[in-house]
């Protein structure tokens, strides 16, 4: 069984790249393991919008969007423990769930820039 955050780029992207406590915009799809899934921007037409820090997402994205510039597309395999762990998020994720991302990046706001 695998346990580590695995990332795959499937574009690269040209534009600004992520750095944490960024504020990022993005399009995104998850699925459990078996294929079943939990979550979509797309299907609730609008993008996603968060600080990309611990408080606000789940670890596996801070450390899975690191790095990643604008107009990328990335899938992240994440971990339980670095997803909600024990955690059962109502009758959609259950405990000690792996998670998988698709993730289209759509904007960038570092606190920097």
């Amino acid at each position: 069984m695998q346990d580590e955050l695995k990332i795959d780029d499937l574009v690269v992207g040209e534009g600004k790249a992520i750095k944490r406590g960024a504020l990022i915009k993005a399009h995104y799809r998850g699925w459990l393991d078996d294929g079943t899934e939990f979550d979509s921007s797309h299907k609730r037409g609008e993008p996603f919008q968060c600080v990309l820090s611990t408080n606000k997402v789940i670890q596996g994205w801070v450390l899975g969007l690191l790095g990643m510039k604008e107009g990328g597309k990335r899938q992240l395999w994440v971990p339980a423990y670095l997803g909600y762990g024990e955690r059962a998020i109502g009758n959609i994720i259950p405990a000690n769930a792996n998670l998988n991302f698709e993730i289209e990046l759509l904007e960038v706001m570092n606190r920097d820039d």
